[in-house]
């Protein structure tokens, strides 16, 4: 008997590692769906914007999207299906936006949205690269007289619920010891409204947003954007966390727009580009190496998205820069060789 119950214990401990290793087999051969299956399934792609701020995403006059916002979606389409014009584009406030990537009503959130800790771990974010370097300001009525926090004291500032402005604005104003009214409104529009109206004596919200909503305001001479920077607010679009595979594809469109800026390529010159000698630049365009099978994309990925976007200097020139109304210096958002923060990883 004792010899039979030796045996058995040997079989058992001999099948238990078998059995342990087939299920970390499994486990390791299970293959998820990744959203870039999706949407190349679908045949396009679905991107949440604002749609309400000129420069970054707004309706046109001709009734077309347009913006930095929705450049960078119309990259992510390009890598995936050479053609920009694959996008459905979602208008989202701020309150809904990360409800809407999270139940995975859109694929990508590319809607002058903040990168922050929280975001980033609890709200369930995977933040792209940062497309534009922005802080917090305030705008008032020139004949107000107010130049400085410490005159709004006392005052009432509208803005939007559900974005970083609230406590960005609360720790401002605690640290100062300077009381203050705040007006809240989940539509942006109407918080604009307010303040136009005289019911605010100012309102806040980054900077970039400010000098763009001042742009459509009945007389934007009267109104005054304030030098003080209250916060840091990095804009990056941004795709649903535990989804690496996607991830690295709209990682990888915003680090082409940058990095072909640095490369000197452009929407102009991008097919010339193709008989440099440089290895940097015949990796980039995907004449050298395997980067772009390595994601899931065609290895000329960065290619079609400067083809029909351009690069980061020409989307920006495009939206914000010389080229239209609001004529705004790069400042943060140049490249680093030229005193920015803009810097693309290498690839190889």
């Amino acid at each position: 008997m004792r010899k039979w119950s030796s045996l058995l214990v040997a079989l058992m401990l001999a099948i238990l590692p078998l059995a342990a290793c087939r299920q970390r087999t499994e486990k390791a051969g299970k293959q998820t769906v990744s959203r870039l299956d999706t949407v190349k399934q679908r045949g396009k792609l679905i991107c949440g914007v604002s749609g309400e701020l000129p420069g970054f995403s707004f309706v046109s006059s001709d009734g077309k999207f347009a913006g930095l916002d929705v450049d960078v979606c119309r990259a992510v389409a390009a890598a995936v299906f050479d053609n920009p014009n694959a996008v459905e584009f979602r208008k989202l406030n701020a309150k809904e936006r990360f409800t809407a990537l999270q139940s995975g009503e859109i694929d990508l959130l590319s809607r002058n949205t903040s990168w922050t800790l929280s975001r980033g771990t609890s709200v369930g974010l995977e933040f792209a690269p940062v497309v534009f370097y922005d802080g917090q300001g305030i705008m008032v009525r020139k004949d107000s007289g107010i130049k400085s926090l410490e005159q709004l004291k006392d005052k009432s500032i509208c803005t939007q619920i559900g974005t970083t402005n609230e406590q960005n604005l609360s720790d401002q104003m605690r640290q100062r010891n300077i009381p203050y009214k705040l007006v809240v409104f989940e539509d942006i529009n109407i918080a604009y409204a307010t303040y136009v109206e005289g019911r605010c004596q100012g309102v806040t919200s980054d900077r970039s947003q400010l000098l763009s909503r001042r742009s459509t305001l009945p007389k934007p001479e009267e109104h005054l954007i304030l030098d003080t920077v209250i916060s840091k607010e990095p804009l990056a679009p941004a795709v649903a966390k535990g989804d690496a595979k996607w991830h690295d594809v709209v990682q990888w469109s915003v680090y082409s727009l940058i990095g072909a800026e640095e490369l000197g390529i452009t929407s102009q010159n991008v097919s010339e580009m193709a008989s440099n000698p440089n290895p940097e630049i015949k990796r980039f365009l995907g004449t050298e190496g395997e980067l772009g099978t390595g994601m899931g994309l065609t290895n000329d990925f960065a290619v079609r998205i400067v083809k029909h976007v351009g690069n980061y200097g020409e989307v920006y020139d495009r939206n914000l820069g010389s080229k239209t109304s609001f004529n705004l210096p790069r400042g943060l958002n140049n490249q680093w060789s030229k005193g920015g923060l803009l810097y693309s990883p290498p690839f190889r």
